[in-house]
């Protein structure tokens, strides 16, 4: 079983899972904050200064703050300015994936064009030894 797991983990799927899995937290990290730091307070300042994070409905009489760090101490709380904050993360994410795949599919694409078209394969033996006595009967 050790060297079954040994094999699984030496497959290059495994490693490559890997680097992508560590390289999407990084990038997810990235798309946080442009959403937070640069698109969110944009959006804000738009509509008047909103910031969805701190929108959220109290689920009981006792919460009556007006931030969302508040609200949560005081109670439960419907927090869909989160959820809204998130959701925009993932479209953004989602969008942006969307244009590296399109990109690498049109890179490979012209790389095939551009490559040089392979070399017709030699006939089989038997095939080029009776083309060649077709050819010295045709010379008589």
């Amino acid at each position: 079983m050790l060297k079954e797991f040994q094999e699984f983990i030496s497959k290059g799927n495994v490693m490559d899972l890997a680097v992508g899995v560590i390289i999407g937290a990084a990038f997810g990290k990235i798309v946080d904050s442009l959403v937070n730091d640069i698109i969110m307070p944009i959006v804000g300042a738009i509509f008047g200064g909103l910031d969805f994070n701190n929108y959220f409905l109290g689920l009981s009489s006792a919460v009556n703050a007006t931030s969302l760090v508040d609200a949560k101490k005081q109670g439960a709380v419907f927090a869909y300015g989160s959820f809204i904050t998130v959701a925009l993360n993932f479209t953004i994410l989602a969008f942006i994936i969307f244009l590296m795949v399109k990109a690498v599919n049109n890179m490979r694409k012209r790389l095939e064009r551009e490559k040089p078209a392979a070399p017709a394969a030699p006939p089989p033996a038997d095939v080029a030894l009776l083309t060649e006595i077709r050819d010295l009967l045709a010379k008589r």
